[in-house]
């Protein structure tokens, strides 16, 4: 076989996957290599970055084995990865610690509480274009100093995962703005490192890197990590993208107007702008192409189906048998409304909220119980869309749909009907490797900008468009989930004083 190829890498938290991909943006081969989380105690998640990088000499190998030639057709690497994962390095290039905690590793609450207490969002957003969350690598900083001041000392530079592959592969070290931009240390408007963030987390300037464009080239493959992948050494490399944006591109959301819904167990609502949209409730990270995506998740997406799906069922019913006994309700439900906050909210002043079912009545039965759910996900969606829309000025004019969420054609058609905007499944699941393949594209030369390399590669297995019937019924009760969302404020800090006097050894998960 003949023809060029592109080698993207997408280092996830299940595992890391190669893929060749040719130039019109078709995977060729894909191999994968897990690896595991480890929990050293609860709230914590770490992983091996050396694991990371077993995993990708494996994943393309074996790749290159299957296709002829491949290693000679390979024109350039690009490379993905899973974000907030902080790897410390000394001098050397040797870690300071063998594991690195992921996003999703709460260790650092103390410390994000601290600066909440001590700081208005007045007084960072702009500097930061965040609020704080446990996830962000500068607070995984500020845990490095205080409790293993001797890898602080030690460490010469932090970076992403992604990077850490880079760095295997090229033996030079750079974050892309799109990881920057979510470390809690970048200035927005600048893309570069805030001097006044850093002073005031209290963190050693020498640890970042420099910050570069996504689509430069990082360098090439050294000769030692051709031996190790199987590469020719000279291939070049790009800088590469944070998971989510080169998803977003893969997908093709990047433009102004257009957004996405990634529902998994959590539910992502993203909507692309041409700034970041400084609000408490909102992240920002910066995209491929040279926008933004305010986003917003919501800890309760797909999880809600499996709670309904133990609490109501122990489990005796499939995802398929809820979602068949949902459609026999109408929609609205008769007026049931279903707060999906079960295990609290991401952002904003009321982390500690509580789901509800509110307007219940003998009439309803379970039917509406589990369509509510599956509408009051949709109308916490719309909540946050609402809020991009006015900070953007852009009215949400297509949702592209991502992850689990987009199999079930029920929910698809109640989030289009409560938006009132078409959603569109793309018909390859694998974004974050299409969006590599779409840098790729850009950087050698086949597309002027890579939302151009988009357009030619995503396509859309089907476009689901809102029910006029239930655009009238939803646009009634989205005030009501409003307004119930903002009274119910105040009882939640009761709550827990309730629980914690009915069950003081009980804790909230």
């Amino acid at each position: 076989m003949t023809g060029e190829l592109f080698l993207a890498i997408d280092v996830g938290t299940g595992s890391v996957r190669a893929a060749l991909i040719d130039t019109s943006g078709n995977i060729v081969e894909i191999a994968a290599r897990e690896h595991d989380q480890i929990v050293p105690q609860f709230g914590w998640a770490e992983q091996r970055p050396l694991d990371w990088w077993e995993g990708a000499c494996i994943a393309i190998r074996t790749v290159l084995d299957k296709a002829e030639g491949a290693r000679e057709r390979i024109s350039i690497v690009a490379v993905c990865g899973q974000m907030h994962g902080l790897v410390l390095i000394d001098d050397a290039g040797q870690l300071t610690r063998d594991t690195a905690p992921l996003w999703n590793d709460k260790r650092t609450l103390n410390l994000v509480r601290r600066f909440e207490a001590e700081n208005e969002p007045g007084s960072y957003l702009a500097e930061s274009g965040n609020t704080p969350t446990p996830a962000w690598p500068g607070f995984k900083l500020q845990w490095v100093r205080d409790a293993d001041p001797e890898a602080y000392r030690r460490s010469a530079v932090a970076m992403m995962p992604k990077d850490y592959i880079n760095f295997r592969l090229t033996g030079e070290i750079a974050m892309d703005t799109g990881d920057a931009s979510c470390s809690f240390l970048m200035n927005p408007a600048t893309l570069a490192w805030s001097p006044a963030m850093i002073e005031r987390m209290g963190l050693d300037a020498r640890l970042l890197p420099p910050i570069r464009n996504p689509l430069e080239i990082i360098g090439r493959v050294t000769d030692q990590a051709a031996l190790a992948t199987g590469l020719n050494a000279g291939t070049p490399v790009m800088v590469g993208g944070a998971d989510y944006p080169v998803a977003l591109l893969g997908s093709g959301v990047c433009r102004p107007g257009l957004g996405s819904d990634s529902t998994g167990t959590g539910a992502i609502v993203t909507m692309i702008a041409d700034k970041p949209l400084l609000d408490p409730e909102i992240s920002n990270v910066a995209t491929i192409e040279g926008n933004w995506a305010p986003f917003v998740l919501l800890e309760t997406g797909g999880d809600g189906m499996r709670w309904a799906r133990r609490a109501f069922h122990d489990g005796a019913l499939s995802y398929g048998d809820i979602v068949a006994r949902a459609e026999k309700a109408p929609a609205g439900c008769e007026a049931l409304l279903f707060m999906p906050f079960l295990t609290g909210e991401r952002l904003g002043q009321h982390r500690n909220a509580r789901a509800q079912f509110f307007g219940l009545g003998a009439g309803h039965g379970m039917e509406h119980l589990h369509r509510a759910i599956l509408e009051g996900i949709a109308f916490a969606m719309a909540r946050h869309i609402r809020i991009m829309e006015h900070s953007s000025g852009k009215r949400l004019e297509r949702m592209i749909a991502a992850g689990g969420g987009a199999r079930t054609k029920l929910w698809l058609k109640i989030k289009a009907s409560v938006f009132d905007t078409p959603v569109m499944v793309p018909q390859e699941p694998e974004c974050g490797l299409m969006g590599c393949a779409a840098m790729a594209a850009t950087a050698t030369g086949r597309f002027s900008r890579p939302d151009d390399a988009a357009d030619a590669y995503v396509r859309y297995a089907e476009e689901i468009a809102p029910d006029p019937a239930w655009v009238e019924v939803y646009s009634h009760v989205q005030p009501v989930f409003e307004r119930l969302y903002h009274h119910s404020m105040a009882l939640y800090d009761d709550m827990d004083a309730l629980a914690a006097r009915i069950h003081p050894a009980g804790t909230r998960t």
